[in-house]
């Protein structure tokens, strides 16, 4: 999963990536309005945490200009701001969910998971198919036959983001825009290599290949 993190302050940033790194994310970092507002609409994000008191502009104009536009990207807004009201204008504004400053990480996380699941139609806490569990906490992949397999990053980012479209023809460029940060080298051909390692663990006809096209999981075996 990519998130957009749109934050003034460097050291709450550098927290954010790192930890939301290590929880499964990749993270791109936009450091005013200005950016914020141009990366959010011309990248396909799965969430974007976004602070309301932004140097340049307010967060909430940032916000309504990607509702305008029809950027239906979920977004956390994150601010140190108390008086209730103007927690309802961001909501208003088209806000998803809302975090106070100071925050635990475990919480932002756990809100992050939940919020992209509900985009995608799964109201279970848990990504699950018919002999799949992926714990999204852990990192970790149990299958029907009680193995338990510890993922790489990139596997788990993979096989998370199949998992929230099931059954779904999904391109190889679809799946690096969505496993790979906006500055990273996006060779497509290295997710040949992560497909074929998740099929070891999954079967081999679990996930479909449309040649020329993309991969498909299979919702059952």
């Amino acid at each position: 999963m990519r998130i957009l993190v749109v934050e003034d302050h460097a050291s709450l940033a550098a927290g954010l990536k790192k930890d939301l790194g290590a929880a499964g994310f990749v993270v791109d970092w936009a450091a005013n309005a200005e950016e914020g507002a141009f990366m959010g609409r011309e990248e396909p994000y799965d969430a974007v945490i976004l602070d309301l008191g932004l140097p340049d502009d307010s967060g909430l104009n940032v916000l309504r200009g990607w509702r305008a536009a029809g950027v239906d990207v979920p977004v956390i807004i994150l601010t140190a701001w108390d008086a209730w009201h103007q927690r309802v204008d961001g909501l208003q504004a088209g806000g998803d969910d809302y975090l106070g400053k100071p925050f635990h990480m475990e919480e932002l996380i756990a809100r992050l998971n939940a919020l992209i699941r509900r985009r995608h139609g799964v109201v279970r806490p848990a990504l699950t198919l018919e002999g799949i569990h992926l714990d999204e906490t852990d990192q970790q992949l149990s299958l029907a036959n009680g193995e338990l397999h510890t993922l790489t990053h990139t596997e788990f980012r993979l096989l998370r983001y199949l998992m929230l479209h099931p059954d779904q023809l999904l391109s190889k460029s679809q799946l690096t825009e969505h496993i790979y940060a906006y500055d990273e080298d996006r060779d497509s051909n290295v997710i040949e290599v992560y497909i074929k390692r998740l099929r070891r663990l999954l079967g081999q006809q679990r996930i479909e290949t449309r040649r020329g096209q993309g991969y498909r999981l299979r919702s059952k075996p």
